[in-house]
């Protein structure tokens, strides 16, 4: 048997599992809720957030809103790829818009260090992967396989398998364990979304003032977050050398 025949079998196999089949319906429904929301708000042409300017997504939202009808756009795109994952014949493609959409939040979120969604945006991209590996009998065909797969997919439709799918499920929980857990630690410092929230970092930090400094530069300085960044590490460079 070739490698992508065993990969279809091993796939038709999970499809068959009742348990991951609540997952996958689980997992369409979650994503599907997480951008109907903000999409409608584009959509009706509201801002998405009320964060300050001065804070680097704030800066990024607010100059993203005044893009006029690329704003629109996007929205529309997110409340299509939502209202395609909730239909059942038309999750794969829903899936298919939904994760470059989701894979560029993630990007930013963790390029500006946002709070809001540097953690939850992440588990949505695993969610979106699981989706797409979910149907990959679907869009194995236009994937660079030497080898065409052979063409049998999922024909004992009404076959169910009811074990409970343990290694998955450790798995899939060690994996949001360990994911939450970096994406928690990843930075000393981060923005956070107000003055006063960001501030409470001091109460943790070796160098109070060098939080103030950086939390002053972003969110009353209104300066990016690279160069503030470079003001908190100058910051703790200059206490080191007093010590």
């Amino acid at each position: 048997m070739s490698f992508y025949s065993k990969l279809d079998t091993l796939h038709a196999n999970l499809r068959k599992n009742r348990w991951l089949q609540y997952f996958s319906i689980f997992c369409r429904f979650a994503l599907a809720a997480g951008f109907i929301p903000s999409g409608l708000v584009k959509i009706f042409d509201e801002r998405f957030t009320n964060l300050s300017v001065n804070h680097p997504m704030g800066h990024y939202l607010e100059a993203l809103y005044y893009t006029e009808y690329y704003y629109t756009f996007i929205g529309i795109l997110q409340v299509t790829a939502a209202i395609l994952l909730l239909i059942p014949r038309t999750a794969t493609l829903g899936a298919l818009i939904y994760f470059p959409i989701i894979i560029n939040i993630t990007i930013l979120s963790l390029a500006v260090r946002f709070v809001g969604s540097h953690i939850s945006a992440p588990l949505m991209v695993l969610a979106n992967l699981f989706l797409i590996l979910w149907d990959y009998h679907k869009i194995k065909y236009i994937l660079p396989f030497n080898e065409p797969p052979e063409h049998k997919i999922l024909r004992e439709k009404n076959e169910r398998i009811k074990k409970f799918p343990l290694k998955f499920a450790i798995g899939s929980l060690a994996t949001l364990i360990v994911l939450i857990f970096i994406l928690k630690n990843m930075y000393n410092i981060e923005p956070y979304n107000t003055l006063m929230d960001c501030e409470r970092q001091a109460k943790k930090s070796k160098n109070p003032k060098a939080v103030d400094d950086f939390c002053n530069c972003i969110h009353t300085e209104g300066k990016p977050l690279n160069k503030c960044l470079k003001i908190y590490e100058k910051t703790l460079e200059n206490s080191t050398r007093k010590l």
